[in-house]
């Protein structure tokens, strides 16, 4: 883990420093106001009932689509940059004769990357506030179970975004890699809609985000996605350590 602070910093800083991070926070912040907007206006106007497993804050985290595209896109473009630049720019060659470990450049640019996406996400935690001043009824375990639903797929995305970016010396093709890989992961996890009972289905409800965060958004942490969750971010960035130990040793 040798350099992981400094590398951390530095990627904070060339994140921030530039207008990619605040376009991408304020784009999503805009999106996910209107979409909560949306949301308390169905509900106010009488056009959905309460209950215990139904209400603002569950349908916000877990029942629309307005959740789920920003994640598509927002995490690939979050993360196009981390390795992508560097080596269109040649500075990787000067940082992997650094005395850094592979792990710590590797695990700092992803921690710059999900820093930068849990800030994101923080705002947000306004409009659960808003439903409880507003007389809503707010259980706080279900808000804290979403937020950890929310921040355990975007984990795995960014993973995703990460290994993609040290395949390419481009940008762009680096977020197209990574999007098409999420778009695809989303479009199998619809399968549990569409495939009767069976191996299909049974695969396609295990990697479902919208399965997840339908469950995670009533409460019911299921250990198994967990681990899944945790698969995702770990064999990416196994990937992406065997990738930058290649250009250093190769």
């Amino acid at each position: 883990m040798r350099g992981f602070w400094p590398i951390y910093k530095r990627e904070m800083f060339s994140l921030f420093v530039t207008p990619l991070a605040w376009v991408l926070i304020a784009t999503f912040l805009a999106v996910q106001g209107i979409h909560f907007f949306i949301i308390v206006a169905h509900y106010a106007g009488g056009a959905a009932d309460l209950s215990a497993d139904g209400g603002p804050v569950q349908a916000f985290f877990g029942q629309t689509v307005l959740l789920y595209l920003p994640l598509l896109f927002v995490c690939p473009l979050l993360t196009m940059r981390l390795f992508a630049e560097e080596r269109r720019s040649g500075t990787i060659e000067a940082l992997l004769t650094a005395p850094v470990s592979t792990l710590g450049v590797v695990l700092a640019k992803y921690g710059a990357a999900l820093t930068t996406y849990l800030v994101m996400w923080a705002p947000t935690i306004f409009y659960m506030v808003l439903v409880a001043r507003t007389g809503g009824e707010l259980d706080v375990r279900v808000v804290g179970t979403s937020y950890l639903a929310v921040a355990a797929v975007g984990a795995g995305y960014l993973a995703i975004g990460t290994m993609t970016s040290a395949f390419t010396k481009s940008q762009l093709t680096a977020a197209v890699l990574s999007s098409m890989i999420v778009i695809g992961l989303f479009m199998l996890g619809i399968g549990d809609f569409v495939f009767d009972e069976g191996a299909f289905h049974s695969i396609s409800q295990h990697v479902s985000v919208w399965a997840q965060m339908n469950d995670f958004s009533k409460g019911i942490v299921d250990l198994r996605r967990l681990v899944y969750d945790a698969t995702v971010v770990v064999l990416p960035l196994f990937v992406t350590v065997r990738t930058v130990d290649s250009w250093r040793w190769g």
